[in-house]
């Protein structure tokens, strides 16, 4: 499916009817998004539980979605990083590899589509900071110069030597993969500069060569947004404390900028403040529930 055809299924916003928010709760949230001037969206792995990508909470649940490595007893820091494109590279890109096949194959839900129509309608718009490598906000129409990966996309490759070949679109790599022993099958993507060995563009567990210039570029206009900003509203999704990145954002930004926060998570729902808001439920269920009210 094209990104056109991608970004409409993003769009359609019917859904079925939901019940489980308090009318409390919907008047608080609409209130935070009344008195914002600028949206900022927080996204966690759950962001994209609702499009069906799994968000490897806990060994168990990484294993049940790659039973191969379940088999090998390798844990996610294992096979996420560096380490194991030196070692075991068909591995290693067996498991990367499937993930871009289904990061491309993955239609964003509605709230994607939700989350923009909300920032369209404030003075400074929207960005989007997330720790979610698999560029499901640029599929569901984002413009690119509104987000800030910080840990960087699985759509973007390096040099696994470092040599100084700058970061490279992964466009022209179509991984075939052997999904039941998690192994590429094809050639792995190589430098375009020395001829060695590319992986991800994406921060790993233990990873000093990570290029981060892109990310970094997507943070100084980020930032020179936010100083624009009075009133920002974080509306931070599926972001737990297990990789905490997302959520130091969030607090940081209450910190620093006197932002308010409208936290979606479904088991830690906490929030600093009672001017904030935690809403215990997925992303989808409670974004629709939401715009129901709001429109």
């Amino acid at each position: 499916m094209s990104d056109a055809s991608a970004s409409s299924s993003s769009e359609s916003l019917e859904s079925p009817p939901l019940q489980g928010l308090s009318a409390a709760q919907i008047a608080h949230a609409l209130e935070l998004l009344e008195q914002a001037d600028l949206l900022l969206v927080a996204a966690g792995a759950g962001m994209g539980v609702d499009s069906g990508l799994p968000d490897f909470r806990g060994r168990e649940g990484f294993w049940r979605a790659y039973p191969a490595l379940a088999r090998a007893s390798l844990s996610f820091q294992h096979i996420a990083n560096p380490l194991a494109f030196e070692r075991q590279p068909r591995l290693a890109w067996g498991f990367y590899g499937h993930r871009l096949q289904l990061y491309r194959q993955t239609q964003p839900h509605a709230g994607f589509g939700i989350l923009r129509r909300w920032g369209e309608r404030l003075p400074l718009g929207l960005a989007v900071f997330t720790s979610n490598v698999d560029g499901q906000f640029q599929k569901a129409g984002y413009a690119p110069e509104l987000l800030h990966e910080c840990h960087g996309s699985i759509h973007h490759l390096q040099c696994l030597a470092g040599c100084g070949q700058a970061i490279w679109p992964a466009d022209d790599f179509e991984p075939e993969v052997d999904a039941e022993a998690c192994l590429l099958l094809n050639a792995a993507p190589v430098c375009p500069r020395c001829g060695g060995l590319a992986r991800p563009n994406i921060l790993m567990f233990g990873d000093w060569s990570w290029q981060d210039e892109r990310s970094a570029e997507q943070g100084e206009r980020f930032q020179a947004l936010l100083a624009r900003a009075r009133r920002p509203l974080v509306i931070e999704i599926g972001a737990g404390s297990d990789v905490p990145s997302v959520r130091h954002f969030s607090h940081r930004l209450l910190q620093r900028h006197g932002g308010r926060l409208l936290r979606i998570n479904p088991r830690e729902s906490q929030v600093p403040s009672g001017m904030d808001l935690g809403l215990a439920d997925g992303a989808l269920s409670v974004l629709n529930q939401l715009y129901a009210a709001w429109v």
